[in-house]
């Protein structure tokens, strides 16, 4: 998802808009400048070369590949799935109880419920899809054998 998208998710979705971004002066930030200018959204960059000067997003980076690493070693899958890896790690995160947050999850405070783990299934798990080609008789199979990577976005099932 782009980062105009998700500004325009954040508007329709939270009644909120997006007023500041601080980057590390990376060329997929710089080239929204303007963008950023016609939206009223300050940009605010880092000395270049000088990642200690944004402390928080690189523990959070850290957590989130600690994580995906672990996602990744648990489901015994190849490194080409470090994508979905990274991305459920992040869902992952966002669901999980924080001290900081007085015990609720990111998702509970954002959307003022309560947390279900309900849908939860365990990464690099043994699934079945439902096969969409028809049978040629009843003994075809129905299903297809495939591995659970991660939770779609948009998508419930």
């Amino acid at each position: 998802m782009t980062l105009k998208k998700k500004f325009t998710l954040v508007e329709r979705q939270y009644n909120k808009c997006v007023k500041m971004i601080r980057s590390n002066n990376g060329t997929e930030f710089m080239c929204l400048k303007q963008y950023f200018i016609q939206e009223g959204i300050l940009h605010q960059t880092s000395c270049v070369r000088t990642p200690q000067q944004n402390g928080c997003v690189e523990r959070k980076h850290r957590h989130i590949l600690n994580v995906a690493r672990s996602l990744r070693f648990q489901g015994n899958l190849p490194i080409k799935f470090w994508g979905e890896c990274v991305l459920t790690a992040g869902y992952l995160i966002n669901l999980t109880p924080s001290s900081i947050l007085k015990g609720k999850s990111a998702y509970e405070v954002i959307h003022g419920c309560v947390t279900s783990y309900a849908h939860l299934r365990v990464f690099g798990s043994l699934c079945y899809a439902h096969n969409q080609n028809r049978q040629r008789d009843k003994f075809d199979s129905r299903s297809r054998k495939c591995v659970f990577v991660g939770y779609p976005f948009g998508q419930k099932g």
